[in-house]
């Protein structure tokens, strides 16, 4: 498949971004270098939507690539040098620049044990995730000036047309590798509205244990991803289904099945991704999103009773002593924690007209501080309407 880069222009996607990126990538080639955009901004260009990232990879070793950009910066272990420019867009400040590169064992099921550097684009993109990633747009010299060709060696294009997250290769090999993946397909599942590929799905289901392996730091990223998409509770519920929830979150495990009383048709884990979805649909902050998944998290252990007539008196106070230990084990700022723990113990709050007081709203504003009022009042929105 050739794509002119003319072609890209027009669609508007590169509009902003190509006077940077042409002149990086320029720079390569005319010092006898291949230049390639790839990775997620190669996909999202062909799904005609603007890149948050954008990655060069060549076959430029990392001091070469210093060599031509002097004012560049050089501090990890994996051949990639941040060039800086003088871009006013944030994104294009510092364009990274990665060397093509292999990888060998992933003994700690997470990074590698050692990086090597190939020769070939191909090579380089053998070892990426998954195929709709594993893509490439390599500039080159042609008799008319500038062409661009997407290099796609696993069938990319086809699954972005078919709508599928799959694995580059052994989907189990690809997990065992790097076990974080097994989340990353799912937040790509909600970010991009695709479907995950069976063969990709069962292995999934079979290394999701390797979960533990993962620091909690890299599971609170991908869980607040695929939160901040508008498919968050789709992906929550996904990890469900797929048996990665109880290694991310298993607190929330706990409502699955658990049924309420006369106020509620849903089960408690049901109830809490209905909160979820209104808060996303309205596009709502990370700590409401937060708040709206986990607000009645502590209801199976207040739970007293059957039926229509079952309790959960406290249930706000346990959730919130809950919600503290999972975002404190998530490893979430200080900052992110006391507001989602002050949203879900205060959630109850009583709005009644005939029933609530000038001196009890005045308690609660005390409590919650009027630069919160707004917030709780969106958790306790996407709680009733959920």
């Amino acid at each position: 498949l050739y794509i002119m880069i003319s072609i890209l222009e027009k669609s508007g996607i590169l509009r902003q971004a190509q006077d940077k990126l042409k002149e990086v990538s320029n720079a390569l080639l005319k010092a006898g270098f291949e230049a390639c955009l790839v990775g997620g901004c190669v996909r999202d260009i062909l799904l005609e939507k603007e890149p948050n990232d954008w990655d060069i990879t060549t076959n430029a070793r990392p001091e070469e690539i210093q060599k031509i950009f002097p004012e560049s910066v050089y501090e990890n272990n994996f051949g990639t040098v941040g060039v800086k420019t003088d871009s006013s867009n944030p994104r294009l400040k510092i364009i990274e620049i990665t060397t093509y590169r292999l990888e060998g064992k992933y003994t700690d099921k997470r990074h590698p044990d050692e990086v090597v550097f190939a020769k070939t684009i191909e090579e380089d993109l053998a070892r990426r995730d998954f195929t709709v990633n594993a893509l490439a747009l390599i500039r080159q010299l042609a008799d008319e000036g500038m062409a661009s060709k997407i290099i796609d060696p696993f069938g990319g294009v086809q699954d972005l047309g078919k709508k599928i997250i799959k694995a580059v290769g052994d989907p189990e090999m690809r997990f065992q590798e790097d076990a974080l993946r097994l989340m990353r397909a799912v937040r790509f599942m909600a970010q991009l509205g695709f479907k995950i590929e069976d063969e990709t799905e069962e292995a999934i289901k079979k290394h999701a244990g390797l979960l533990e392996f993962i620091s909690h730091e890299r599971i609170r990223d991908e869980i607040s991803k695929t939160l901040m998409t508008e498919r968050a509770a789709e992906g929550i519920d996904k990890m469900r289904e797929l048996g990665i929830l109880k290694y991310a979150i298993p607190e929330l495990m706990e409502g699955v099945g658990v049924s309420q009383n006369h106020h509620h048709i849903f089960t408690v884990f049901e109830h809490n991704l209905k909160s979820l979805d209104y808060a996303a649909k309205k596009d709502l902050s990370l700590e409401i999103r937060l708040a709206s998944l986990l607000h009645d998290v502590g209801k199976p252990k207040s739970k007293r009773g059957e039926g229509l007539d079952a309790t959960f008196y406290g249930h706000q106070v346990i959730g919130a002593r809950m919600a503290a230990q999972i975002l404190d084990r998530l490893k979430f700022s200080k900052e992110i924690i006391e507001n989602v723990v002050l949203l879900i113990r205060e959630h109850m709050f009583v709005y009644d007209p005939e029933t609530v007081t000038d001196a009890g709203a005045r308690r609660l504003l005390r409590r919650v501080g009027a630069e919160n009022m707004d917030d709780l009042f969106s958790l306790r929105e996407a709680d009733r309407i959920g």
